[in-house]
């Protein structure tokens, strides 16, 4: 329902004059000026509206992973996952950027699914055979979320991405951890 309900917004939001889509998508950003401001509620809003549908590639996987997660762990798991991944990784990466002095950048358009969806696919690496598999699973995900940033043109948005899914992967460790003293408690 989620990526249906951003997906079906980016499509109403392309019917809106062009000014009014800009100032909506603005005051939903989680941009430095909005946080300096001290406009937190764009820590929700921004994870509700994206600039432009998503490709479909992206939205089937985006459902994918968001309802895997549904069914593994639950609908509030999965929303918890989401929302503190968007915001903590927002938070970092604002905290990093906070100080610029680069207008462009203090009031880039940042809204989105990706930081959400990149701490869900990180948390899911608990429903992964323990053990190399996990791993490697964790390893080349973070590998892959590293990468843009070693490349030209790297934006605050790819720091941000491998912020999101660190946290996912933590959030999954933590998962095992806690699975595990709860086995130890049975044993």
């Amino acid at each position: 329902m989620y990526t249906g309900g951003v997906q079906l917004g980016a499509y109403a939001l392309e019917r809106w004059a062009h000014a009014e889509r800009e100032r909506l998508l603005r005051d939903c950003s989680t941009n430095v000026d909005n946080l300096a401001a001290g406009r937190w509620e764009t820590l929700l809003s921004s994870a509700l509206v994206v600039e432009e549908p998503m490709p479909l590639p992206y939205a089937l996987l985006l459902v994918a992973v968001l309802g895997y997660a549904e069914y593994a762990y639950g609908a509030w798991w999965t929303a918890a996952v989401f929302l503190f991944g968007h915001a903590t990784a927002t938070l970092l990466v604002y905290g990093v950027l906070r100080r610029t002095t680069d207008p462009q950048t203090r009031r880039a358009l940042d809204v989105g699914t990706s930081y959400g969806f990149n701490a869900v696919l990180g948390a899911l690496t608990s429903a992964l055979p323990r053990g190399a598999v996990r791993t490697a699973a964790r390893a080349g995900l973070l590998a892959l979320a590293a990468a843009p940033l070693l490349k030209r043109g790297r934006t605050f948005t790819d720091a941000g991405h491998l912020a999101a899914l660190g946290i996912g992967v933590a959030v999954s460790v933590a998962v095992d951890c806690l699975s595990g003293t709860e086995r130890h408690k049975m044993a």
